[in-house]
């Protein structure tokens, strides 16, 4: 009876060791493990990934080929130009028209950090004004996406940008993808995406 209690916690504390392990979900050479959706530009330049608007100055996204439910993201992220970019979580795609939650990116004022949800309720929580002054708006930014159960939280640069719970969300299931905005004039760069799923 001791040796089989023994046995389970050793298994159980292995399976959580397997669970807090975290991967990288960009190689720093190529988009593999990656699909581009719509006709903006992706592609690594000096072990970087970079977005970029093109000739048609419509919506792009970058999505990962597995789907995650539970995980927590980090990764880094830089405005070059006009910065109106995102993170997509749990989400679905057709064409270019996505279906899930946005994580923003965006120049500084604009809400970087706040969730909203495409072709749906639109905003669904956005960082405290004080909080929007914690963004780079020239250097490097990181970023911390929280998703458990119908609960995302938000960090950028060690600050918590937002928490929300929702069922709509907690019932999502789907991937994840980068966002690059309509209109034109948007370059961002992203390094070190990194996923532990939970």
């Amino acid at each position: 009876m001791k040796y089989t209690a023994v046995l389970l916690l050793a298994l159980c504390l292995s399976g959580s060791i397997v669970a807090q392990k975290s991967k990288s979900l960009f190689n720093g050479k190529n988009l593999k493990g990656w699909t581009i959706h719509g006709t903006e530009k992706w592609y690594v330049e000096n072990g970087e990934l970079v977005c970029e608007s093109g000739p048609d100055k419509q919506y792009g996204y970058l999505s990962t080929n597995k789907t995650y439910k539970n995980f927590e993201l980090t990764l880094q992220f830089k405005l070059e130009a006009n910065g109106n970019s995102g993170v997509f979580i749990r989400s679905g795609i057709e064409g270019t028209k996505i279906s899930g939650w946005q994580v923003e990116v965006a120049p500084e004022g604009k809400h970087t950090g706040g969730i909203y949800e495409s072709y749906g309720r639109g905003w669904l929580i956005k960082p405290k004004p004080e909080d929007e002054s914690k963004l780079n708006p020239t250097g490097w930014n990181e970023m911390r996406i929280l998703v458990q159960g119908d609960r995302v939280t938000s960090f950028l640069n060690g600050t918590q940008m937002v928490d929300i719970t929702d069922a709509k969300i907690g019932a999502g299931n789907g991937f994840i993808a980068l966002q690059i905005h309509d209109g034109g004039g948007i370059k961002v760069r992203w390094k070190n995406i990194r996923i532990k799923e939970l």
